[in-house]
């Protein structure tokens, strides 16, 4: 009985000891924080840097997304599109839930944007199309689409041509 007694003062003890530190560290830090000019700068500085680090950061992975979604329109217009009616209907579902299922893992959105696009590029109005897709895809994926129709002047989303396939 006297050995779990000393082990429970022990942990005690010890608990209480480092409690007491990161407390002190807590004070230490705060009254530093207040009353040394010097320290504020360092902190604000940092501050600083690690947010231009972080918006650098930002813009390469845009810029990286860009080419990305450059190459896939690329990749997509190179492949070609259906010109049957049946095989644009065929495509159009296939396509249109390849992107449903993809929208659901964050990691692939250029993916899912791309089925979007194919999607899109098949349908005989693609106004009506982006509206739905406005109510029913996730804000970034419809994003990226965005960029995507920007990169492919042949889709006419004024309501001019009824398709949107190069002829």
């Amino acid at each position: 009985m006297s050995s779990s007694i000393r082990t429970s003062t022990i942990l005690i003890a010890s608990t209480g000891a480092i409690i007491a530190g990161c407390l002190g560290y807590a004070v230490y830090f705060d009254h530093k924080r207040r009353t040394d000019p010097e320290f504020r700068k360092a902190l604000k500085r940092e501050s600083r840097r690690e947010a231009r680090v972080a918006k650098e950061q930002a813009e390469v992975e845009g810029e990286q997304q860009k080419r990305a979604i450059k190459a896939a329109v690329n990749k997509a217009k190179e492949e070609g599109f259906p010109t049957d009616v049946e095989e644009r209907e065929a495509y159009f579902m296939n396509e249109v839930g390849q992107g449903e299922v993809l929208c659901q893992d964050s990691s692939k959105q250029v993916e899912s944007a791309l089925c979007f696009y194919r999607a899109l590029k098949v349908y005989p109005q693609p106004k009506d199309l982006i509206g739905i897709y406005d109510k029913t895809v996730p804000k970034p994926v419809i994003d990226i689409l965005a960029e995507m129709i920007a990169q492919d002047p042949t889709i006419n989303i004024g309501g001019g041509s009824p398709t949107g396939i190069d002829d």
